[in-house]
Formats: structure tokens, sequence, C-alpha cells
């Protein structure tokens, strides 16, 4: 059920009315893609903290300033993949690249990448605490920790 800034889940409430607002967005955007509700909320509001606490002063004025989401607002769904919720994270290295990647089992993109492993880990623990599934780390030869 698509939410809007008057008919929101309870656990909102607390949130700083912009950062509520772009919490509600993601939440509408991935309801239209398809995730279940039970599945969209905590990973929403994680995302919606991220984006608060990284977004510039102009981006905030931004969303402060945007109409608020509405029930019917129509979202692209294309990128969105529901069926991946339930898939592990790994963390591999790109030879070409030289950089560590962040992707879920089963996915086209890639969701992160980084020059340290450990920060490919930090970012794999936390996409996949969010799903509910585990991280598979790969040592920069391809063997699997």
């Amino acid at each position: 059920m698509p939410w809007n800034m008057q008919d929101y889940p309870n656990n909102l409430k607390n949130f700083d009315e912009v950062e509520r607002k772009k919490i509600i967005e993601i939440m509408n955007a991935m309801e239209a893609a398809g995730y279940k509700e039970e599945d969209l909320i905590p990973i929403a509001i994680q995302q919606g903290k991220e984006w608060y606490q990284n977004a510039s002063d102009k981006e905030i004025s931004e969303v402060k300033h945007a109409s608020n989401p509405k029930k019917s607002d129509k979202h692209d769904t294309e990128s969105a993949n529901p069926e991946l919720m339930d898939e592990d994270v790994q963390v591999k290295f790109d030879h070409e690249l030289e950089q560590w990647q962040v992707i879920t089992v089963k996915a086209e993109r890639v969701a992160d990448t980084f020059d340290l492993k450990e920060d490919a880990v930090k970012r794999a623990k936390e996409i996949a605490d969010n799903k509910g599934t585990k991280v598979i780390a790969y040592t920069k030869d391809g063997k699997r920790q």
C-alpha cells in the first residue's frame, strides 16, 4: 500500500519531516517495484537515514521544497528486482578495475565498489543485514573464505 505524509507507518513518526518524506518516497518506489511491505520498510528506513546523514544542505532543501509523496505517484520499477531479496551478498575482487565489488548473487549489476576489502565487507554486511541474508567473501585470487 503506498504512503503519503499523512498516512505512513507508525515507526516513522519520530523522524524529521524531510527525512520522513525521503523514506516515504523510497518505500513507495520499492512497493511499486513489488517488494513486500515487511521487507521494504526496514530497508527504506535504513536508506533514508543514510541519505539524510550524507545529503548536502542543497539536497535537503530540494526534498523539503519538493511536492509531498502521493499514493498515486508513478515510480521507475525497471531497475528493481525483489527476487534478489533472498540472495546472499558477495565481496569479490575485480582485477580489471583493481577494486573490491559488492554484488548480490544473481544480480546483473554491482551494488558498490571499494579500494579496501574491509570497506566492501562492511557495506556487504549492511546490505545483507537489511535483507536477512549472509555475506560471502572471496580472496583476491577468487577463493571463498
